[in-house]
């Protein structure tokens, strides 16, 4: 009984021990991170080296934009969304080479832009102008649509 007890502390030590770690490395990944936020979801922080996810806006930000009449596209994405994962990198490049700037908004990190900018799901892209949204599409698309897509939006 005792050499149970005693396998029953190891095991239950390595399990506290390894989730310790875990939760260090993870914070030590999100400090300093573009959210601002030091507690972030695992899954955005397995983005955040990533070279197409890089160019997050804040929602503070966007508002910023919106209200000064910018023009902006915007990304709005979640680091558990399956489709953005198969999207974001047909869709960066494409924009690099059309030379449109998209902006990208985690909305798994904040959750009221879902409703603020009435986003029923992910991925999707917004074109705003003069601060308005003009145009959007939704889903994931072909790179030819996307080409197309951009180059009608930079065209605007």
């Amino acid at each position: 009984m005792k050499k149970i007890l005693i396998f029953g502390a190891v095991i239950l030590i390595l399990f506290g021990g390894l989730a310790f770690v875990t939760t260090y490395q993870n914070n030590q990944k999100a400090e300093g991170n573009v959210y601002g936020k030091s507690d972030l979801d695992p899954a955005t922080i397995d983005q955040l080296d990533d070279p197409n996810y890089q160019n997050i806006i804040l929602p503070d930000e966007l508002e910023k934009k919106l209200e000064n009449k910018e023009d902006t596209v915007v990304y709005f994405f979640s680091p558990l969304c399956e489709h953005c994962k198969a999207t974001t990198p047909v869709l960066m490049p494409i924009a690099d080479e059309v030379g449109v700037e998209i902006n990208q908004l985690n909305l798994l990190e904040f959750e009221d832009a879902w409703q603020q900018y009435n986003i029923t799901g992910t991925p999707t892209l917004v074109h705003y102008q003069d601060g308005k949204e003009v145009a959007r599409s939704e889903g994931s698309n072909t790179e030819e649509a996307f080409r197309s897509l951009l180059n009608d939006w930079k065209a605007e």
